[in-house]
């Protein structure tokens, strides 16, 4: 499924006015008409509203990076496990809001801890959003499952994996 969201719209937008302003013709020598006009200040302010909101997104992306940082902190001195995790398809949560299912396996021989960071990522590979799930008392040997939900709604085709793990 393809949701191409307020950014799409306001491309389409952008592009339309830029389009058609030339077939609105000019007043006279140098003054553009009144549509002509029209299609430039939209166009002008389309372009505003795509940088604005494209700030607003990495503004987001660099506060739950810094998050998961900070997550990943509390596992000071953890083990490399990211080969003990793995995901499950995207899906829509009843918000809006990007899921998938995490199932860890403890390979160890004790209960461990685990902390696992989860990108959500487009068809290019580009990084949408990334959140730090905690996964705790994981029996030797066993698999527990947990649910990691992106921090706000994303569009468009969506999948996520497994950037790091630790355990405790």
């Amino acid at each position: 499924m393809t949701r191409h969201g307020i950014p799409g719209l306001i491309l389409a937008a952008a592009a339309t006015a830029a389009l058609t302003a030339p077939l609105t013709g000019c007043s006279d020598d140098t003054t553009p008409s009144g549509a002509a006009s029209k299609a430039a200040s939209a166009a002008s302010a389309a372009g505003d509203a795509l940088s604005s909101a494209t700030a607003d997104a990495g503004d987001a992306l660099a506060s739950a990076t810094a998050e998961a940082g900070e997550r990943f902190d509390e596992f000071k001195n953890g083990v490399n496990a990211k080969g003990d995790v793995r995901t499950g398809d995207v899906g829509t949560d009843s918000d809006g809001r990007s899921t998938t299912e995490v199932t860890v396996t403890n390979s160890g021989s004790s209960s461990r801890s685990y902390a696992v960071q989860v990108d959500f990522r487009d068809p290019s590979g580009n990084l949408l959003d990334t959140v730090v799930v905690t996964v705790d008392g994981v029996a030797a040997g066993a698999t527990k499952d947990a649910t990691a939900r992106s921090n706000r709604t994303l569009s468009g085709d969506v999948t996520a994996e497994v950037s790091r793990a630790v355990r405790k």
